[in-house]
């Protein structure tokens, strides 16, 4: 087809008794193809509704072919014509309505209300005469323009019209009302309705705006009428107007408001534009949502079957198989153990039962088999303080745990973290104990991880933490540098440890009270495991509600707390770091909780 050739552009719609939808819709699509038609064409039982273009000629092949139809020989096709095709592909549909209404008992091929010619409208306009124009359009298609004085229906789809009708004031019932919209389709269901309802004069505008543009042109009208295709708008004239419609929100946009720099092409518009800040608010709300309902329930409250694996580490070479479970999780006693590997719950990647006594070789994998698992509840009020494309940071909630482990395998952060950001698994860059509440920092993608990770390892990374003890520190201000030992003990928990690794962290104390506690300021110069519960357990001020370093040096049996329990009264308040795409420093905050307060 020449560059230069015109488009006729058509639309109808016809209500009639319509039968062998199937066979129509084939036979249609197959001519329409062949004349290069496009466009759509929506049948039904109840009739006809089309917008197409193409060649002059070949629109009329198909009008002549529909109109061979038993019930559409009257079909009054509106023509206009462009410069350009206005559609992208021809679609031939079966729908239960030709427009959407849902309202039982409206039939506009049995009846439908009386019609007004525009002529007839125009000529009672320039009269004066009292009549109450109706605008039954959806709000998106009168922003472009309507009748002037036209009373607007309000809604965002024709199913929300009855409502609509509902509310019009009493007094309307026994005025004279016309009903109008682009074509004059969605009169034939409404006009009819608002009969039903009560309304005493109604007519509807025959052929619609487009019908009106016409015969009338702009008389008594303000603004274009929006069409469903790529033109958008036209003007009375029927010509195309440089109005366009947003990509995001689908709003019609006039030439003035495609002038908007809020207006980005398949970005945004004016009406749907976010700053920064709103767009961030939004993500986080829609972030919340989806981790409330990846813990309702929670993930480990219905039971399941558990496998949890196990890789021999080198120590264990040559040793059996119960050797290697005793040496790697010591906490659990050697005779339960022994009851695994005779129930054969320790097995092979292959599922072969591994018997206690099978010695085994560093590196290999076996797997414990865990039947009907149960997990213990946690607290999974989890808050995201911040996200963009390379990092999350939350406020995590205590007691959960963040990594697999024990008794814990989806009631854990990392797995509900995993369901909600799926498909990409959070990384978490630094440790934050099950029973710590705070600020936690978490890498999209294992290369960015790989740029923040170090920062806490070179100690890099500002760590800011409240704590409240047990007992009044004498100074302001002090320093602990103990070694912590490098191996776990009992429950996996460390000590004080001369031979250990190199430890600092400093105090300051913010509040001493009357209860016999104190809230301090504590900053982990390193990053050894529970650094900051072993050396204040070390220096005699143990945290409040550890269940682990208790008072007098004591070790407790609780590793992790249950939900109810008195809380572990240490809060990561504040952490600042580099961050890997804008490689500037950024701090984050979690709010204290209000022990801290």
């Amino acid at each position: 087809m020449p560059a230069t050739a015109t488009i006729t552009n058509i639309s109808c719609y016809q209500f009639a008794e319509l039968s062998g939808l199937k066979d129509m819709r084939a036979q249609l699509l197959e001519h329409c193809k062949g004349w290069g038609l496009k466009g759509t064409i929506l049948l039904s039982t109840e009739g006809i509704n089309m917008f197409v273009a193409g060649v002059r000629e070949n629109v009329d092949a198909l009008v002549g072919e529909l109109r061979g139809i038993p019930g559409l020989a009257g079909l009054k096709p509106k023509y206009s014509e462009s410069a350009e095709q206005p559609f992208r592909r021809m679609l031939v549909r079966i729908k239960q309505e030709i427009i959407a209404f849902g309202v039982e008992g409206i039939e506009p091929a049995k009846y439908t209300s009386p019609r007004l010619e525009p002529k007839v409208l125009k000529q009672w306009l320039d009269e004066g005469r009292p009549v109450i124009l109706y605008d039954t359009r959806n709000d998106y298609e009168v922003k472009l323009g309507t009748f002037k004085g036209a009373v607007v229906a309000g809604v965002d789809s024709f199913r929300e019209f009855p409502d609509a009708v509902r509310r019009l004031p009493p007094e309307m019932k026994k005025a004279e009302v016309v009903s109008f919209c682009t074509g004059g389709i969605r009169c034939e269901k409404a006009a009819p309705f608002m009969e039903r309802e009560g309304f005493e004069h109604v007519w509807q505008l025959e052929g619609g705006i487009l019908k009106y543009f016409e015969e009338c042109g702009s008389a008594h009208y303000d603004g274009e009428c929006f069409v469903f295709d790529q033109r958008v708008g036209v003007d009375p004239g029927l010509h195309e107007t440089a109005s366009s419609q947003c990509f995001a929100c689908q709003t019609p946009l006039t030439a003035e408001e495609q002038a908007d720099p809020r207006y980005v092409e398949h970005v945004s518009c004016p009406y749907c534009f976010k700053t920064t800040e709103e767009q961030q608010r939004e993500n986080l709300a829609q972030r919340h949502a989806a981790i409330h309902q990846a813990v309702t329930p929670l993930p480990g409250s219905v039971p399941y079957d558990q496998t949890r694996p196990l890789n021999v580490p080198e120590a264990c070479d040559h040793g059996t198989i119960l050797d290697c479970l005793c040496h790697v999780m010591p906490h659990i006693p050697r005779e339960q153990w022994l009851a695994v590997c005779e129930e054969g719950r320790i097995v092979t990647d292959e599922s072969m039962i591994v018997p206690a006594h099978q010695i085994v070789r560093a590196g290999e994998r076996y797997l414990h088999l865990k039947p009907a698992q149960r997990e213990p509840d946690v607290n999974a009020d989890i808050r995201v303080l911040f996200e963009d494309e390379a990092i999350i940071v939350l406020n995590k909630p205590a007691p959960l745990p963040v990594h697999v482990g024990g008794r814990f395998n989806r009631n854990t952060l990392q797995f509900i973290l995993n369901t909600v950001w799926h498909p990409l698994k959070p990384r978490s860059v630094h440790r934050l104990d099950a029973n710590t509440t705070g600020v936690t920092v978490l890498c999209k993608t294992r290369h960015f991880a790989s740029f923040v990770q170090p920062q806490f390892e070179r100690g890099e990374v500002e760590k800011l933490y409240l704590a409240r003890v047990k007992g009044h520190p004498p100074q302001d201000s002090f320093v602990c540098d103990a070694p912590i030992s490098g191996e776990a003990g009992k429950l996996g928990g460390r000590n004080v440890d001369a031979e250990g690794q190199e430890a600092r962290t400093e105090f300051r104390v913010l509040r001493r009270d009357a209860d016999g506690t104190a809230l301090l300021e504590s900053r982990p110069l390193t990053g050894r495991t529970n650094q900051i519960r072993i050396h204040l357990w070390h220096l005699g001020f143990p945290i409040i509600g550890d269940a682990a370093y208790l008072a007098d040096g004591e070790v407790g049996e609780t590793q992790t707390l249950a939900v109810g329990d008195p809380p572990l009264c240490l809060h990561a308040l504040r952490i600042t770091f580099t961050h890997p795409l804008r490689k500037e420093r950024v701090t984050f905050e979690a709010e204290p909780p209000g022990w801290a307060k």
